[in-house]
């Protein structure tokens, strides 16, 4: 590492410009091919997925998306008065021959008179899409449908193909940096080190975003892949950044030059950047395992902000540090002698501490953390529905309009695609929608009638309960467990159950099996990867254990906020429901790799000082006395950082907010500055073993330099300070 800093620090404006025209030429990609986001996340072989596929098959309309039109009277008046009809069939027939639209049904017609509420205030139009519509064509319909809006007629969209996802909120990451700044210059005093770091994430971040923009042209990208790459990126780059920053400031205060500190700084800490950051890409790229489109593109599209964030901090940083030089330090540090003050002030003392009580202190930061984590025990996973979306929403006011008109199982209808390919199968078709109706939990069910020579008839079902309820779920595993293979029975009729609340539910129930394999992948290969770091078998198991307390303590947070609904609500952030589908295992990655960068930053340094002296206690005690403050520093950034993003606008962006910022300020504060100390202090030089043949089987990878001294024991005993009050 030391040849590439040195190369940046001599060609540092090049670095700069190199850095500028590769975000102003990625921008300037994007400006001409925009953008292709896609956020399907149906499951394949699952029901959902077969009722689907033969809609499709059959070319039937309910196989492509499908949207409401929903209206009332402001004044209370019913919505089949002569002058609120005469406008909106109008407008219906103005989206029954506009291009995509396959067919409308009006709630002014006799088939559709059902779409009218019994007290008359609220009624609804179903608009059915042409497979593959392009998204053009559906604006072109929301335009034709809101035009008769009136101030006495409210007019509001929803379903599938009417969704709008709420925009991100670039509030939030201004706020995120402006909050970084503050806790940096608040730390350091320094504006330069407040300034750099934050840079350094900036460019990388924006640099990834554009890379990104382009990359979904190439594979499937959701629409939240940007806003979740700049949540993560902004946290991790101003981390790394912040970390090389640290170990330059501290080798310009021993007296080293400039560009000798940079050399060394970058050999030290980068190569633990470099290796951290790793470890966040592999965790994020092994969500490949899972073979889950959407997961698949959230996973690349992170995993290339991380890259871009380290390749940005041990290049573009190296050549910035050189362009400012000393000033680095703060006036005040810069008129003060030589010397090195590690180990000493507050994490000096409270290391000291740690040892002195690690049974204690050990025992009680568990308790907390298991105490935090217990609420994940009953996590559910689903998909939150329009009703948690802001009131200012057309999907919230269409959803509550029908929620209050018809109930709120309207807003989540199962679609249920049956195969009859005999007359005898549509005598059991017609029997099946006799029983469904007799179903608790059914509202209603029709049959959509069949054409000659059709063999795949359509069964809409409306549930009593919303889509994102349990009862909902517990509903869709009652048919198909029991009702539907009841109907089958002597048949060769084959019934699936589809729809959006089904496919988010067979999603959920998919992602959910697979969770607690992909946690013990993610463990098993922290395990492995600490190993080889660190040539020990106890700190890898301790922190492969600990990360998943961690991601506990993540998962616990998010279940008490949006789950249990404390706070949700108070935070603009809907009422309680499922967690979204894809975000534990995202978070699974995420956590691991962020658990993973504080234990390598912390454990080098211990292991540096093993190298040094042969004196576990000693090395466990100085380790944590000097990574202390960057530690916590940095946790206090991710969780400023992170916290922003709960105040986005968006559910989901908030989930990750919530349970990152929550997990990353125990992590650092209880489980790397208390957890891990303690049980090293409690397990001596056990903590450092290996047995030689595996010790000779295993490549060798330098964390904090090129290769480790041979360990020395002391040549005197090593005085210990007594751990005195955290004050001076």
């Amino acid at each position: 590492m030391s040849p590439l800093a040195r190369w940046c620090h001599r060609h540092r404006l090049a670095v700069v410009l190199v850095w500028v025209g590769l975000l102003i030429g990625l921008g300037a990609g994007v400006g001409t091919a925009g953008s292709a986001f896609g956020n399907s996340q149906t499951s394949q072989n699952t029901d959902s997925a077969k009722a689907t596929a033969l809609l499709q098959h059959a070319s039937n309309s309910a196989a492509g998306k499908s949207g409401r039109v929903v209206w009332q009277l402001t004044d209370g008046g019913r919505a089949t008065e002569p002058a609120a009809e005469r406008a909106m069939t109008g407008a219906l027939g103005r989206i029954a021959h506009a291009p995509g639209v396959a067919s409308v049904t009006s709630p002014y017609t006799p088939v559709g008179k059902a779409q009218v509420s019994k007290d008359g205030r609220t009624a609804y139009a179903t608009v059915a899409f042409d497979r593959d519509v392009a998204d053009g064509r559906i604006e072109h319909v929301k335009s034709l449908a809101t035009a008769p809006e009136s101030a006495s007629l409210h007019i509001a969209l929803n379903g599938q193909a009417f969704t709008v996802n709420p925009e991100p909120n670039p509030v939030a990451d201004a706020m995120g940096i402006a909050l970084a700044f503050v806790v940096l210059l608040f730390v350091f005093r320094a504006v330069w080190v407040a300034v750099l770091p934050i840079v350094t994430a900036v460019v990388g971040v924006g640099t990834s975003a554009v890379a990104v923009i382009l990359l979904g042209h190439v594979i499937t990208l959701s629409s939240t892949t940007l806003t979740l790459g700049s949540l993560i990126g902004l946290g991790v780059g101003i981390d790394y950044a912040l970390f090389i920053v640290n170990r330059h400031r501290a080798n310009l205060k021993a007296g080293m030059g400039v560009a000798e500190s940079i050399a060394k700084a970058l050999n030290t800490s980068g190569r633990a950047v470099v290796f951290a950051g790793l470890t966040v890409v592999v965790a994020l790229l092994g969500m490949l395992t899972l073979n889950v489109g959407i997961i698949n593109g959230m996973a690349i599209g992170a995993a290339v902000t991380v890259v871009l964030t380290v390749l940005a901090a041990i290049t573009l940083l190296p050549a910035l540090l050189g362009m400012i030089g000393h000033r680095v330090l703060s006036r005040r540090e810069r008129r003060a002698p030589v010397g090195d003050a590690s180990g000493s002030g507050l994490w000096g003392r409270w290391a000291a501490r740690v040892q002195a009580r690690p049974k204690a202190l050990g025992l009680l930061a568990l308790a907390v953390l298991a105490a935090l984590a217990l609420p994940t025990l009953s996590l559910r996973l689903g998909a939150s529905d329009d009703g948690n979306l802001p009131t200012t929403s057309t999907n919230r006011q269409a959803y509550d309009m029908i929620a209050g008109g018809f109930g709120p199982g309207f807003n989540g209808p199962l679609v249920l695609a049956v195969q009859a390919p005999g007359a005898a199968d549509r005598t059991a078709e017609a029997k099946l929608v006799t029983a469904l109706k007799r179903v608790d939990g059914v509202a209603g069910a029709t049959a959509a009638p069949l054409e000659e020579g059709q063999t795949v008839g359509v069964i809409s079902v409306v549930p009593t309960t919303s889509p994102q309820s349990a009862a909902t779920s517990d509903l869709i595993g009652h048919l198909r467990k029991d009702v539907i293979p009841q109907a089958e029975h002597g048949t060769s009729m084959k019934v699936y159950v589809g729809g959006l609340t089904a496919s988010n539910d067979d999603f959920a129930s998919v992602l959910m099996s697979k969770l607690p394999l992909f946690v013990l992948v993610i463990a098993a290969l922290g395990f492995l990867l600490l190993t080889v770091a660190f040539r020990s078998l106890l700190i890898p198991a301790v922190g492969a254990v600990l990360n998943i307390l961690s991601i506990g303590v993540a998962f616990g947070a998010i279940v008490f906020v949006f789950q249990y609904g404390h706070g949700a609500s108070l935070l603009g952030l809907g009422a309680a429901g499922p967690i979204e589908s894809f975000v534990p295992i995202l978070v699974v990655g995420i956590m691991f790799g962020l658990s993973m960068d504080y234990q390598v930053f912390l454990v080098s340094r211990m292991r540096e000082e093993w190298a040094h002296t042969g004196d576990s206690r000693r090395a466990v005690r100085v380790g944590q006395a000097e990574t202390g403050k960057v530690i916590v520093v940095a946790a206090a950034i991710m969780f400023c950082v992170f916290g922003s993003f709960v105040f986005g606008g968006m559910r989901v962006i908030s989930e990750f907010g919530v349970s990152l910022a929550v997990a990353v300020a125990l992590d650092a504060l209880l489980i790397r500055m208390v957890v891990v100390p303690a049980l090293m202090h409690l397990c001596g030089r056990a903590n450092w073993w290996l047995p030689r043949r595996l010790d000779k089987a295993l490549p060798r990878v330098s964390v904090e330099g090129p290769s480790d001294e041979p360990i020395r024991p002391p040549q005197q005993p090593v005085r210990e300070p007594q751990p005195a009050g955290l004050t001076d």
